[in-house]
């Protein structure tokens, strides 16, 4: 009766998993799925609410399984599924965004990017699929006419139309590519010029009324505090609530100011603190080319340091590439880093890191690309943190597990690499912890905004204000880095929460193990687990769902260089 109960559990998330992937053909080529590379998908209202009302189906079609007839690890497996299908279900019915942020140009050219960024298939192959979907492009921003309410909200929108003006350097870049491909042209490279243009016009046609839309477009954007706290509930943050993660960034903003003043002191004792800052964040790349090569080698020497101290299990094969933030998610998308993850089912997946030139093309960009910083954001973005964690979590069989996001566990990992490759002795010189430590602040004033922006107690100007009083970024950056949040509750506070609810559970295991605790196979339970919930990793740990999951062997025996 179990193993029928489970086949029928299993069975439904398959069911689950061949929907999302049907009606999201661009997450489906994220994750390395390229049957749907030719298309754009369904944009329309109507879409949008058939995928509610599929997740409510299956929310309920797995609430209806017997748990006693379950095996315990499917069990663990079913509470993962409701969770993940709980939060889609809250941003679809709740949060409501998609009607009142156009996205359209966004997903225009997250459709283009996906295709042409990965070698997953030659040139001509790709190139093809990409004129496929540009032929889709004026059908898709019709649909998004259609589903933008009555009540658009005027800063989100002014993004996407920020998008609309990148959009032609996306489309150039496409061009060059068929040149590439085609170099005597013919009917392949006539028809991607042609999809190219209808695409530009369309894009062009689709700002031109957003920018009508405007006129009628309110400030309201808000959560609200009973929507929001419920959030703060459905992600699982190990049962604190709003007032408890507000008063854990407070706190840390004021322990990590504290470091940082003690850190400029021991670069200079007869300097302000402000002279250090200003002296370390001057130290920088004299061009931007040189700014790639300082991460490039930054990652490499934290990879070594991590092989070298054993300090994480490098899942077999990873690789990881590193070029400039595509133009058209600059400033308000992008406006430091990123990181995209190797796509779960490509047969050579590899990561790749984007870094932004400037915000706006503010001459003072290189300022954010200092040495120290560097440093301390390839740690976090690439070795041992995220292209090390979401590589390792690929490498889990479980479709519940590649659909489960959990920010707190993806960006808590990237910043508890930080402190923890610096308690190992990467790059722990004075001026490299005053960027640590400025990074740290950087993500408490995130806890705080987040909570009090989504709450309603704060405006837009005012949390700008706040960042750059408390951060010392450029107005442009911290305009960029307020803007986003506002779109992304919950997200935003992940960063230092995650840090600190990891710093938690670490200290929880070596009491809980004792001497047999390993630092290493910590890092690696959590790892090769998935990227789950901080308090679903803690009921592995603790033996429940059948335990955490350890590497798969390498087959080779040695680590795989990355490239």
């Amino acid at each position: 009766m179990t193993d029928q109960l489970d086949a029928r559990f299993w069975g439904l998330v398959e069911d689950h998993f061949g929907y999302l992937v049907r009606a999201m053909p661009v997450f489906a080529t994220f994750i390395g799925i390229h049957s749907e590379d030719h298309r754009l998908g369904d944009a329309s209202r109507d879409a949008v609410l058939d995928r509610a009302e599929h997740e409510r189906r299956f929310i309920a079609d797995l609430e209806a399984l017997d748990l006693a007839g379950l095996s315990r690890e499917v069990r663990f497996e079913r509470e993962l599924a409701v969770h993940a299908s709980r939060l889609d279900l809250f941003s679809l019915e709740e949060e409501r965004t998609w009607e009142r942020r156009s996205s359209a140009v966004e997903d225009v050219g997250d459709a283009v990017f996906s295709v042409l960024a990965r070698d997953f298939a030659p040139l001509p192959d790709r190139l093809e699929s990409i004129a496929s979907r540009l032929d889709a492009v004026p059908a898709s921003l019709a649909q998004h006419r259609g589903r933008l309410g009555p009540r658009p909200v005027r800063l989100w929108n002014e993004i996407d139309l920020g998008s609309a003006a990148e959009m032609p350097a996306l489309f150039d870049e496409v061009a060059r590519a068929g040149v590439h491909a085609w170099p005597h042209g013919g009917p392949a490279m006539r028809r991607l010029e042609a999809a190219i243009q209808r695409a530009g016009a369309a894009v062009d046609d689709y700002a031109g009324w957003l920018r009508g839309r405007l006129t009628d477009a309110t400030e309201d954007w808000p959560l609200g505090r009973e929507r929001y706290e419920h959030l703060v509930r459905l992600r699982a943050l190990d049962g604190l609530d709003g007032d408890d993660i507000l008063a854990i960034g407070e706190e840390q903003l004021e322990a990590n100011r504290a470091a940082r003043r003690a850190a400029a002191l021991e670069v200079d004792r007869h300097a302000t603190e402000a002279q250090v800052i200003d002296r370390i964040k001057n130290d920088h790349p004299a061009t931007f080319e040189q700014a790639l090569e300082g991460y490039r080698d930054a990652m490499f020497r934290a990879r070594r340091h991590i092989v070298d101290h054993g300090l994480v299990t490098l899942p077999p094969g990873e690789t990881l590439t590193v070029q400039a933030t595509p133009e058209y998610l600059r400033n308000a998308a992008i406006p430091f880093a990123a990181y995209f993850p190797p796509p779960r089912f490509d047969t050579t997946p590899a990561g790749i890191y984007v870094v932004t030139p400037s915000v706006d093309g503010d001459e003072e960009g290189l300022l954010e690309h200092y040495w120290a910083s560097i440093s301390n954001t390839s740690v976090h973005e690439a070795y041992p943190g995220h292209h090390v964690q979401l590589s390792a979590a690929n490498t889990h069989p479980s479709l519940v597990r590649a659909l489960v996001d959990a920010p707190e566990f993806v960006e808590g990992w990237g910043m508890y690499s930080e402190q923890m490759m610096r308690e190992h002795g990467f790059d722990a010189d004075p001026a490299y912890m005053v960027a640590l430590y400025t990074d740290a602040i950087w993500r408490s004033c995130r806890v705080i905004l987040d909570v009090r922006l989504h709450r309603g107690e704060l405006t837009v100007d005012q949390a700008i204000d706040f960042l750059v009083d408390r951060t010392g970024f450029e107005r442009a950056n911290a305009q960029a880095e307020v803007f986003r949040y506002t779109y992304t509750p919950t997200y935003q506070l992940s960063y230092l929460l995650g840090k600190v609810l990891l710093l938690r559970l670490r200290e929880d295991e070596r009491r809980r193990l004792g001497d047999s605790f390993s630092l290493r196979r910590f890092h690696d339970q959590l790892l090769y687990s998935g990227s789950l919930p901080i308090s679903f990793h803690r009921r592995l740990l603790e033996g429940e769902g059948g335990g955490p999951t350890l590497p798969p062997p390498d087959p080779s025996g040695v680590a795989v260089a990355a490239s």
